[in-house]
């Protein structure tokens, strides 16, 4: 029986803008995704019902219930087509979770494409509603691996000029950070958007680009955990690196710098520094 097999990869926000909220709750982004070449690893086998196991070095903790973002992704399609097969799920955890970074919403938008081709239904487009049901950043997983620009709740994507040629070096300090109190930090909800990616940027005027851009939530989310400052300010202090910030509402952390040696080079003084933080070159995908 056949076994697919798919890689998830961890959504960087290299800008973040929080420009409104809406009645129900829900607050307006707008913000420049990225995904990088570190990865959690998921297969699906076709099985009588749907089931779940779950190893790797961030297992812990992962739901393998009906609760589990994968599980619910694939009942959404399930329902979506009228699909009446099953599946036996796997998932190889590489990434943390609950770090900003996006890894259960990638893990569901890869189990959507994953069970599409195995069940052999049409996949759900990005911003289908059974997508956004299943949280903000699952729309822009679907769009793995290119950059994108996010907005609205999550539901508005659209295309951005290529970016030029860089890669990152991603930090997790051992801290949690909940989402919900990060949003009720923020000092204004009503800030100005993003501005428009210039086409044709190189490496350092993308760099003078992003500082003019913001990620709202790094404030909160440092008054909660102080670490974050720590680790971003780590990472501005290495004469390699060409900017840092936070992704998400974090507490991952990111460095820019020009190319995959120099992403390693930052990351092996990191990591000696810090032996218990998170900490991994990646490529920009």
């Amino acid at each position: 029986m056949a076994t697919i097999k798919v890689s998830a990869p961890a959504k960087v926000n290299l800008t973040l803008h929080v420009t409104g909220q809406r009645h129900d709750g829900y607050h307006l982004l707008d913000s420049l995704v990225v995904f990088a070449g570190v990865v959690d690893k998921l297969s699906a086998t076709i099985a009588p019902d749907l089931r779940i196991s779950v190893g790797g070095p961030f297992s812990m903790g992962v739901p393998t219930d009906h609760t589990n973002l994968m599980m619910r992704a694939a009942n959404a399609l399930r329902t979506a087509r009228g699909v009446t097969k099953g599946a036996a799920l796997t998932l190889e955890k590489h990434l943390p979770h609950a770090a900003g970074i996006g890894s259960g919403s990638s893990d569901a938008a890869a189990t959507l494409a994953m069970l599409a081709e195995l069940w052999q239904v049409a996949p759900l487009p990005a911003t289908a509603p059974e997508v956004v049901a299943l949280g903000a950043d699952v729309p822009v997983c679907l769009c793995a691996p290119r950059p994108v620009r996010m907005s609205g709740i999550g539901d508005v994507l659209s295309p951005v000029s290529p970016l030029p040629d860089c890669a990152l070096v991603l930090v997790r300090p051992p801290v949690d950070v909940p989402t919900g109190p990060v949003f009720q930090g923020l000092a204004s909800k009503d800030g100005d958007p993003m501005s428009e990616l210039p086409e044709g940027l190189d490496y350092d005027g993308f760099v003078r680009w992003l500082m003019a851009q913001r990620n709202d939530l790094q404030a909160p989310a440092e008054a909660i955990a102080p670490a974050i400052a720590e680790a971003i300010g780590k990472l501005r202090s290495l004469p390699a690196v060409s900017l840092a910030g936070m992704s998400g509402s974090g507490a991952t952390c990111f460095a820019l710098v020009k190319d995959m040696a120099t992403a390693r080079h930052v990351a092996r003084i990191v990591q000696v520094a810090k032996m218990d933080w998170w900490v991994v070159p990646a490529a920009l995908l």
